[in-house]
Order: C-alpha cells, then sequence, then structure tokens
C-alpha cells in the first residue's frame, strides 16, 4: 500500500456543540463520535487524519500555519462562523499552499443572507454545503481520490 496521506480537519467556533446546537439544523450527533467515525473512514482510506476544533481563531491560524512542517498533503476546513468573517484564516490558507475542502453542515445558502459569503470557497478545490456530516465523508473520499 502506498504511503499515508495526511490530512488535517479542522472545525471552528460552536462545533464543539454539535449534537447539542440547534440538532434541527446540525443534527444529533457529537463532534466526538464524527470524528472518532471519521478517522475509521479515512484509515480505510490510507488517510492519517488529524483534527483540531477551536473557537479560538488564533488557534486555528496556528494550526494551518504547522501544516507545512508537519507535512499535511490537504486540509478539510468547517470554518463555521468564520466563514463570512476571517480574513485572517483565508490569508493563512493561501499563505500555505495546502489544497483544501471547505464543508458546511447546513446548506449556507438557504439561510440568513449574511451567511451566503464564504472568504474560502474561490480559493478552495471544493465546497460542499447542506449535506449533514455526510459532507465530511464526501470530502475525505475526494481527497482520497485526488492524492
Amino acid at each position: 500500500m502506498e504511503n499515508k496521506k495526511n490530512v488535517l480537519l479542522i472545525n471552528g467556533p460552536n462545533l464543539n456543540l454539535l449534537g447539542l446546537r440547534e440538532p434541527n439544523i446540525y443534527g444529533k450527533n457529537n463532534l466526538s463520535d464524527l470524528i472518532e467515525k471519521l478517522k475509521k473512514k479515512a484509515k480505510k482510506l490510507n488517510i492519517s487524519l488529524s483534527h483540531i476544533q477551536s473557537n479560538a481563531e488564533y488557534l486555528l491560524i496556528e494550526k494551518i500555519h504547522l501544516s507545512k512542517k508537519n507535512n499535511i498533503d490537504y486540509i478539510i476546513i468547517n470554518p463555521a462562523a468564520f466563514t463570512h468573517t476571517s480574513i485572517a484564516i483565508r490569508d493563512a490558507l493561501i499563505a500555505v499552499s495546502i489544497p483544501f475542502i471547505e464543508v458546511h453542515i447546513s446548506n449556507i445558502y438557504n439561510r440568513e443572507d449574511f451567511r451566503s459569503h464564504s472568504w474560502f470557497s474561490d480559493i478552495s478545490n471544493g465546497v460542499i454545503s447542506g449535506l449533514g456530516i455526510y459532507g465530511y465523508y464526501c470530502a475525505l473520499k475526494t481527497i482520497s481520490k485526488r492524492l
């Protein structure tokens, strides 16, 4: 089998409340269960998946900055509310030049108007929005084919 590829999964603010926060929008699965299942799926795809979730923008930026040093081949990012506000995370992703897929559990285009603009979509290698947590699995599968 080929060498494992390294994928970093980044989850932004409030995703630590997955399963509790607005289950009608975000579902009933909690974040730790989701990450455990994603890691199992990644292993089957010969991918080593690391994860960070933070409500602090600077921690996500620092993790992105370390991605080159940590030999990350691809990033999956659900920037959550930072989607609509963070030029700093956008700049960090551009700076490291690692391909990434933007994932949203909800359909950001079917919600409040301010949520329909993403600072990441135009620089991403794909956007998955509105498929629930299945979007993360779609991103992993796509990355396994691309790598």
